[in-house]
């Protein structure tokens, strides 16, 4: 505020610090108060012509936040107590769940995790190196490979999947009632398909 609030005797206190001439009126009237200074944070965006943010801008916001701490928890505890990045535990999950001795398509792999088929490239390599997987020619067509799990990998996602478990029990199912989590998982398996219709084939 630029001036001073008037008191009952006269004095003006804060602003200036000036006393009230004494000659003044007895009936003069005292200095309005000036309006009130603006909060800087209310409105900031429509002050600045930015649009107003819609709420499913926030809520969509908290939804990656709590998958992507989780995932990062995960994946430490991953690589902290198996030496395995996640996403190579979820082609050795694949690859069990599709049975030891039927070996998958590196295209197929690559959709269902939503990898560029590059990037499934360089991951395979990867895991052929530390012995967990081994590359396979289709029949009749030598230039589709396939994928297939290794005694190694099987030992290495039995041991993973004894710390994954832990950790989930721990961070995923630990902060929500039984109820509200299937509730949970329920509505991720709707926006799930919905979001893999709308991308298609990423290869």
């Amino acid at each position: 505020m630029t001036g001073g609030t008037m008191t009952a005797d006269g004095d003006t206190t804060g602003g200036r610090g000036m006393v009230a001439d004494d000659d003044a009126a007895p009936d003069a009237e005292p200095e309005a108060e000036p309006d009130a200074e603006p909060d800087p944070g209310a409105g900031a965006g429509a002050s600045r012509g930015w649009p107003e943010r819609d709420e499913v801008i926030g809520e969509f916001g908290v939804l990656l936040g709590a998958a992507g701490m989780l995932e990062r928890i995960a994946a430490r505890e991953l690589e902290r107590r198996c030496g395995i990045r996640h996403v190579a535990f979820e082609v050795l999950m694949r690859l069990a769940d599709a049975g030891g001795d039927r070996p998958r398509t590196m295209g197929r792999l690559a959709g269902e995790l939503i990898l560029t088929s590059g990037g499934m490239t360089r991951l395979i390599d990867r895991m052929e190196e530390s012995g967990w997987v081994r590359r396979l020619a289709a029949e009749g067509d030598r230039r589709r490979q396939l994928v297939g799990l290794t005694g190694a990998g099987r030992s290495k996602l039995d041991e993973a999947l004894v710390v994954h478990a832990e950790t989930l029990r721990r961070h995923f199912a630990g902060p929500l009632p039984d109820a509200e989590r299937r509730r949970l998982v329920g509505t991720l398996r709707t926006l799930n398909a919905h979001a893999r219709e709308e991308l298609g084939d990423l290869r």
